[in-house]
């Protein structure tokens, strides 16, 4: 624990289910620790997560965890912590394949690291769609938080940029066809006047000119890239934005943004707002909450099945 303890009391707090849940067992089977990539000799993991009668579609899940991990050897893997199967287990009981991954964190790795652990994990599922017993071109993307943060980002980049590469599941599209996010930091500038709650500076490995923003520095120019909002284009898959309306650590604006964004252009998008829900898998504090886990059932149903 004495890693932790120059930790930001914001970014402790979105550590701190990460630090207290254990992994839970499922009531499916679950193929654990499925290697997914090998960086520089560190393991990438995935929990793949099997209907009793599956419908023949993947769904990539990441967590969140203020994009960090704690730095030790005893570190919860945030494929199999609570929040994870809280989402995971309605999607399997629809028919759904789940891959629920680990990626490389802060403060260790910092960005673009995340985002292309997400990206090889798309590209690997879809390499092996056949040896999974899923569609390989229909996959889609669902996570909280930061895991919001990456599911939305799968969505949104072209994810065509490795197709030269030498190794055969980079040369795959890492694009998702249906997105369900959960409170995803979208915009980075809607947290100038709340510091860094997320612990976004530490991911991003450099501190932005929150009060003057100056679009001509290499920090500016990094923070736009490594953000949904920025990269929001016609050819887009479909997204649904669940997002509690009292968040303090993930303004709720920032869901409402990506909303008008993606109307803008004309893709299918739909935002939940969860009344009174703070920022949590389950909304800490939400009055009278809307059925938010049949909504994300039901959007894959939608527009990730194919008719």
């Amino acid at each position: 624990m004495k890693c932790l303890k120059k930790i930001p009391i914001g970014l402790w707090l979105l550590l701190l289910p990460l630090v207290a849940q254990s992994q839970t067992s499922s009531p499916y089977r679950v193929d654990e620790n499925q290697m997914y990539g090998m960086y520089s000799g560190l393991a990438l993991l995935m929990d793949v997560h099997y209907p009793t009668r599956p419908n023949g579609y993947g769904i990539v899940f990441i967590a969140g965890s203020g994009w960090h991990a704690p730095m030790g050897y005893n570190a919860p893997p945030l494929k199999g912590i609570a929040q994870t199967l809280q989402y995971v287990k309605p999607l399997v009981e629809a028919g759904y394949i789940v891959f629920a991954i680990n990626h490389r964190a802060a403060p260790r790795f910092r960005y673009p690291a995340a985002v292309e652990d997400a990206q090889r994990a798309v590209r690997f599922v879809r390499y092996h769609a056949k040896r999974f017993g899923i569609r390989p071109d229909p996959i889609g993307a669902a996570g909280g938080s930061s895991g919001g943060h990456l599911v939305s980002m799968l969505g949104v980049l072209d994810g065509n940029e490795l197709r030269k590469d030498v190794d055969p599941v980079n040369r795959e599209s890492a694009k998702v066809q249906c997105v369900v996010a959960r409170a995803a930091p979208i915009d980075w500038v809607l947290f100038k006047e709340k510091g860094d709650p997320t612990g976004m500076v530490s991911f991003l490995g450099m501190m932005p000119n929150f009060v003057n923003v100056d679009s001509t520095t290499v920090e500016y120019k990094t923070y736009n890239e490594a953000f949904p909002l920025y990269h929001v284009s016609k050819d887009d898959p479909p997204f649904l934005l669940i997002h509690g309306d009292a968040d303090k650590t993930v303004p709720f604006e920032n869901s409402e943004k990506m909303e008008q964004a993606l109307q803008k252009v004309g893709v299918p998008v739909k935002l939940v707002p969860i009344p009174g829900g703070g920022h949590g898998a389950t909304f800490p504090g939400a009055k009278n909450p809307p059925d938010y886990l049949g909504e994300m059932c039901r959007w894959f149903d939608r527009y990730l099945v194919i008719k």
